[in-house]
């Protein structure tokens, strides 16, 4: 039995080519060769009664239980056990979006630690590279001639680009370490186990090297595509083309992020390397590919208007108190914020973090857990290691399943 949170030992084959010690779940009737269904509503323990032929059915005694107490049982069926953040069968909607903030309640010194102590050192280095370093937009003069204008666009552009470059490694930094660390926190909340800060950095550090390239990975990936996409158009000078070689390479390139989308777990629990997270990702998300995508766009949603709830009123509040700021956007001239706003504004940014990074990474772990309990019955696994050892028994057996 592996106690670890990682539940599965390093370099542990994909589902289908499991070894004979891991368990499976029991296939249905139909021989479809499916995993059980398990309903997400259970009748509260002792409500149902088998048929009795001598008389009216009695009450049966309530299923045993473990862990958190929330867990179900009844006739015919076992019961559910709940040793942390969620339930060990597979989950719904709601259920995975719970368990990422029970996880944030849950272990919130762990994780508020974390997060705030992440973003703020990435908000003082941006407010300081947006101060120092970045070259101001020059503005495109109204008088100008074409060519100037095409020339003046282009100056504005690297500018821009040059002030995105620092925020952009800053962001990376800052997701990477968020990841690997909330990876192992939200893995030992679905085992009810707590961590701390120092025990999840020495066990995610030596996945650091691997995760930040599967991190750099991906975008470039993207961007290769879209380029593929894009070129033919450019390169014949085709404004059709090009928006349809965009389109299809839009199209290709979703498709494979939600595809890989559970790679990074993947990596950091299983203890496996690049290219083979990114095939187990696949074979995870295959024959669920909407539903992922259907979990992954509400939940980029509902942290897009958090952190937007969050940040307009800090903006408002900067932009009060920043006279400069201000000032320019009354004019019609590109504003200069000064220290105030940049402060106040880093503020609302470290709160938005705060709250979605751990939510964001939650609802990926969980993903990844409730597809492999789907497809592996890793509930067993995860119910041994949380000391259940009696879960997955028939009702009045107590030999744990093998």
């Amino acid at each position: 039995m592996n106690n670890t949170p990682g539940w599965a030992s390093p370099g542990s084959s994909p589902s289908d080519e499991q070894g004979a010690g891991v368990p499976r779940p029991a296939q249905p009737a139909d021989g479809q060769g499916t995993g059980p269904q398990w309903s997400k509503e259970q009748p509260p323990a002792g409500q149902w009664s088998p048929p009795s032929p001598s008389g009216p059915a009695g009450p049966v005694p309530p299923a045993p239980g473990w862990g958190g107490g929330q867990h179900q049982g009844g006739w015919g069926r076992p019961p559910v056990a709940k040793p942390g953040v969620i339930p060990l069968r597979p989950l719904g909607v709601g259920e995975i979006l719970d368990g990422a903030v029970s996880t944030l309640r849950a272990h919130w010194r762990t994780v508020l630690g974390l997060t705030i102590t992440v973003s703020v050192l990435i908000q003082i280095g941006d407010i300081l590279v947006q101060r120092f370093l970045v070259p101001r937009v020059p503005e495109v003069e109204p008088d100008a001639t074409p060519a100037e204008a095409l020339a003046q666009s282009v100056d504005a552009a690297q500018a821009s680009l040059i002030g995105l470059i620092p925020t952009m490694v800053l962001s990376l930094i800052g997701t990477l370490v968020t990841t690997a660390l909330l990876t192992v926190v939200i893995s030992r909340s679905v085992l009810g186990r707590q961590v701390t800060l120092s025990e999840a950095w020495a066990e995610a550090r030596p996945r650091l090297p691997q995760l930040l390239g599967l991190t750099l990975l991906l975008p470039l990936m993207s961007a290769g595509i879209m380029a593929v996409g894009l070129v033919p158009g450019l390169l014949t000078g085709s404004a059709p083309l090009a928006a349809l070689g965009g389109l299809a390479a839009f199209v290709v390139m979703i498709w494979l992020v939600i595809r890989f989308s559970l790679a990074s777990p993947a990596l950091m629990l299983e203890r496996q390397g690049i290219v083979p997270a990114l095939r187990r990702s696949a074979k995870l998300v295959r024959g669920a590919w909407w539903r992922v995508f259907g979990i992954l766009l509400l939940t980029i949603l509902l942290l897009f208007l958090v952190s937007m709830i969050i940040a307009i009123p800090f903006s408002m509040i900067g932009l009060a108190v920043d006279g400069e700021g201000i000032g320019g956007l009354l004019t019609g001239s590109q504003p200069e914020f000064g220290w105030a706003f940049l402060i106040i504004t880093g503020i609302g940014a470290v709160i938005s973090s705060a709250i979605t990074y751990p939510i964001s990474s939650g609802v990926t772990v969980l993903l990844y857990v409730d597809q492999r309990i789907r497809r592996e019955a890793l509930d067993l696994e995860l119910a041994r290691a949380a000391g259940l050892s009696a879960y997955g028994s028939a009702p009045g057996d107590t030999t744990p399943r093998s």
